[in-house]
């Protein structure tokens, strides 16, 4: 039977979803033969274990959750997942890239992800990837994301090369994912950090969660999301240092940018954008839920990776006393998925 992606929304079982998950194909093409640039191979050292390469070095250990829909259901029924959103490990997105290998990298990547889907289209759901430093061509991804392969939305990372996501030339791209009502994943990526904090041992600690402040902030200065309300804008990590930050770039637009009307502010602007709740502290995520409201948390735990949350929504239950823990577990998603409007049919083979 034929089936909408509005359909399998609504049909979605008992149990929480996470929004924040991340696959690759254990067989990616090495592209470093067909493409200039450096992009991502894969070289498997066992039968469950492979490793992610970058110009023939070691960047990531996975291991078969990465790519085994059995492995990551498993997981999923024993921690109360109802339902995984799966993208691209974010290392994989390769904005800073020659365009055209980039296009062919997410083309690959996505009809891994819809086969991913496939193989349980009632447990997951999809965020693919585009080749941003291209916006048109980006575009054209995303429309086949969505109409074709029946994603929910894309991930992207907190800049392109040297280009800011507030620069003019990605408006196209963020304009057509409105009107999509397709939800835009942003995820800081970790090969493109400051050399500094790799350094001082603090990359993963105080990098991602600025790159995210960082990339969002000039967003919202930028006013984007008020330009575009259908945008559904989802921050990885809480939002990282935004929330912390926002009421210092408030004070900021007014004292250094003159801003006077008080609509035009970071912190009256921030509840039109979402973040998940990997926090790993439950006062950090009781601040994001202040910034973006509690409405706007949506539950995500980084899985399969080192860095996820374990079990799923583990800080969440204990903030149950100061937040809506139903809610962020679980419904608060199923308002974020809303703009996907379109009856787009799950794939059969």
């Amino acid at each position: 039977m034929v089936q909408s992606l509005a359909d399998r929304i609504e049909a979605i079982g008992a149990g929480r979803v996470d929004v924040h998950t991340h696959a690759i194909d254990p067989r990616l093409a090495d592209l470093l033969a067909g493409y200039p640039g450096s992009f991502p191979s894969i070289r498997r050292s066992g039968a469950d274990r492979a490793e992610v390469l970058f110009g023939g070095a070691v960047y990531r250990e996975i291991d078969e959750r990465c790519w085994s829909a059995e492995a990551r259901l498993r997981d999923m029924d024993a921690e109360g997942v109802a339902v995984q959103v799966v993208s691209p490990m974010p290392g994989t997105l390769c904005h800073d890239q020659p365009a055209e290998g980039a296009r062919v990298l997410a083309t690959l990547q996505n009809d891994f992800l819809a086969d991913l889907i496939d193989a349980a289209p009632e447990r997951f759901l999809g965020f693919g990837c585009v080749p941003l430093q291209d916006p048109a061509t980006a575009v054209e991804e995303l429309r086949r994301c969505i109409e074709d392969l029946g994603f929910v939305g894309v991930e992207i990372g907190t800049r392109v090369g040297d280009d800011e996501l507030a620069n003019p030339r990605f408006a196209p791209f963020f304009a057509a994912a409105a009107e999509l009502g397709a939800v835009v994943f942003m995820h800081p990526i970790d090969r493109t950090l400051d050399p500094r904090l790799a350094a001082l041992g603090i990359g993963f600690g105080v990098g991602m969660p600025t790159e995210t402040a960082t990339a969002a902030a000039g967003l919202l200065v930028d006013g984007l999301p008020a330009r575009l309300p259908g945008l559904r804008l989802l921050l990885a990590h809480g939002g990282g240092s935004l929330p912390s930050v926002l009421a210092r770039v408030s004070f900021g637009q007014q004292v250094v940018g003159g801003v006077t009307d008080p609509a035009e502010l970071a912190t009256s602007r921030a509840p039109a954008l979402w973040c998940d709740s990997l926090t790993y502290d439950v006062d950090s995520l009781v601040l994001a839920a202040h910034r973006f409201t509690s409405d706007h948390v949506v539950l995500g735990t980084d899985y399969p990776f080192t860095a996820r949350e374990v079990p799923a929504g583990a800080v969440l239950d204990e903030a149950a006393a100061r937040l809506p823990v139903e809610r962020i577990g679980r419904d608060n998603a199923f308002e974020l998925l809303a703009g996907i409007s379109h009856t787009v049919p799950v794939r059969t083979h």
